[in-house]
């Protein structure tokens, strides 16, 4: 007997077949029939009209704290994934070295930090009680409504193996034989790898540069090696030119590192613009140079526009461009001051819009500034308005407009920078870009800078501009990138596609509706503070491991996610 019956969808499997309208029955958490079915079911529903497809796989998010108190990693699961990669960008919660229990601080401090996560949350909403990989896994194990696999963080090892020398100190071989046998641990508990990052944007809790970033060749090169003598791993990794162009040794140090460990090797994200027309090319470089070496270097690319609010106020993007840290980490009353002097926002403004600001060089338009919440009498009114309308008006310059609008606030004014590559030109670009073979749609950052962002709904957005909207990818083939493209980088055995035998991860939704609601902030977390949320339109119901989750954009109460780890749920995907 089948536990459940998905009568009359359109199935979209997963592997860009031609959708068809059929029957798909559950048992036991697999898919056991995708065709007419005629023996007994426990339960069953009428789909007609509706689309059935493998849950979405999110390759790149940061819900390693979150997971303890929503175990729903919303509002991803809301929106259709059921599988999500956490412990990227080199920043994890475990090991912890069991007799420094202030590590435990730091670390929550520097997730704070570079990651934009509530400390007051990260700090309540977790029970902190695991040392090693292992028992951190065992942590979540049982109590999580979807699947999750997590990669270990090079700074939390480097922090176990060298204690206050990781930020700033090099490991003597001693120390890099322990750094080396906490990853091993970890992957042999079922970590999915390594990730590491060398961002100069990555700084801790106390404004350094984050342990991993102090990692010289010889000691990535190592962790590297382990990772490859492991079954069903990967290594996820972050340099500064991530976020604009790669330097050549950033090119040189991306493929040598999948080379090295014979895995494919990820990063995050491919901004594509065409106002850039040279950048994709170049980032490209890194996986056309891994190849040459044996090795596998994936961009990830978001396929939607994701807004990011600004404040001038507290640690955001402007703090990231050169120049402009050392006025926004000002007490409050003299970065008001600083800000009010023509002079200051004239370098400001310089530096914002040089090549050194790389990427950034996006923010600096602020007449497209769009006024978010405000608090001050004297914005009455201005709230949805760009800023230069309102500059126009008061014979002003933009960015004197913004800072008067944001100091009559106490800088607490919310504001919403308007993407400038939001042209025909640039979605072009982005299509073809989605179709090489080393580009892969993700890079949410769900779980992280919580109040200042909302990725998590890329994937019904990105399904509802390809029903009704722009159209420039197939529906089957839209889910196939979804689901079975990051399924197959990442090993995920049977899951992924909707075929008998496979893990019965699913969504059903309704075309004609499919979509993402505008984000809304909202006070959820522990300790009451603040982040993003945005509703699912159109998703009818979501299936983890065979168990209906999520109805009409409700979790429904049970619980029946894994955590996936290395060898026993993941297997080794080949570079060659």
């Amino acid at each position: 007997m089948l536990d459940h019956v998905i009568r009359g969808a359109t199935v979209v499997d997963g592997t860009g077949a031609p959708a068809r309208t059929t029957d798909v029955g559950l048992r036991a958490g697999r898919v056991a029939v995708v065709g007419p079915v005629t023996e007994p079911t426990r339960t069953s529903e009428d789909a007609h009209g509706l689309v059935l497809a493998p849950g979405f796989v999110d390759p790149h998010t940061h819900y390693d704290a979150q997971l303890f108190w929503d175990p729903y990693a919303t509002p991803s699961l809301r929106h259709g994934v059921t599988t999500v990669a956490a412990g990227n960008c080199g920043f994890t919660l475990a090991p912890l070295h069991p007799d420094r229990p202030a590590d435990a601080d730091y670390t929550r401090r520097m997730m704070a930090r570079v990651e934009g996560m509530s400390l007051l949350a990260l700090t309540e909403g977790a029970p902190w009680t695991w040392h090693d990989f292992g028992q951190y896994l065992d942590a979540l194990e049982g109590r999580i409504a979807v699947n999750a696999g997590f990669m270990v963080g090079h700074c939390a090892l480097r922090l176990h193996a060298m204690g206050p020398d990781a930020v700033g100190g090099h490991p003597d071989g001693e120390a890099l034989a322990r750094m080396v046998a906490l990853l091993r641990d970890a992957m042999d508990a079922g970590a999915w790898g390594l990730s590491t990052t060398q961002s100069s944007t990555h700084s801790d809790g106390d404004g350094r540069p984050v342990a991993s970033r102090h990692a010289g060749p010889a000691e990535l090169n190592a962790l590297a090696e382990a990772v490859g003598r492991h079954e069903g791993t990967q290594i996820e990794a972050i340099v500064s030119g991530c976020l604009d162009r790669f330097a050549d040794p950033e090119i040189d140090l991306l493929a040598g590192l999948s080379a090295a460990a014979g895995r494919p090797l990820n990063w995050n994200v491919l901004t594509i613009d065409a106002a850039e027309p040279d950048r994709v090319p170049r980032q490209l470089l890194a996986s056309e140079r891994a190849r040459a070496l044996g090795g596998r270097v994936v961009a990830l690319t978001m396929p939607i526009l994701a807004p990011m609010n600004m404040s001038l106020g507290t640690f955001c993007a402007l703090n990231l461009i050169p120049g402009w840290g050392e006025i926004l980490g000002l007490p409050l009353p003299e970065r008001i001051e600083r800000l009010r002097d023509p002079a200051v926002r004239a370098e400001l403004l310089r530096r914002a819009d040089s090549p050194e600001a790389g990427v950034f060089r996006r923010l600096a338009d602020f007449g497209r500034y769009v006024v978010g919440d405000t608090y001050d009498p004297a914005n009455a009114g201005l709230t949805g308005r760009p800023v230069h309308s309102v500059a126009a008006e008061r014979g002003q310059d933009p960015f004197a407009t913004l800072v008067e609008i944001c100091a009559a606030d106490d800088l607490r004014t919310v504001l919403w920078p308007m993407p400038p590559d939001d042209d025909p030109a640039s979605w072009a670009l982005r299509a073809e870009t989605w179709r090489h073979e080393d580009v892969l749609l993700g890079g949410s950052d769900a779980g992280a800078h919580l109040d200042r962002m909302c990725g998590a709904p890329y994937t019904t957005r990105f399904l509802g501009d390809c029903l009704r909207g722009r159209r420039l990818v197939a529906l089957e083939e839209a889910v196939r990138m979804l689901t079975d493209a990051p399924a197959r980088l990442f090993g995920l055995r049977r899951r992924g596609r909707i075929r008998q035998g496979f893990h019965a991860d699913l969504v059903l939704f309704d075309p004609d509706r499919i979509d993402a609601a505008p984000a809304t902030l909202v006070h959820d977390l522990p300790g009451d503070s603040p982040r993003l949320d945005s509703a699912a339109l159109g998703v009818r119901s979501v299936w983890v491991n065979g168990v209906r989750t999520i109805r009409d954009d409700t979790p429904t109460g049970e619980l029946p996610g894994r955590v996936l780890r290395s060898g026993r749920d993941t297997e080794t995907v080949g570079t060659r």
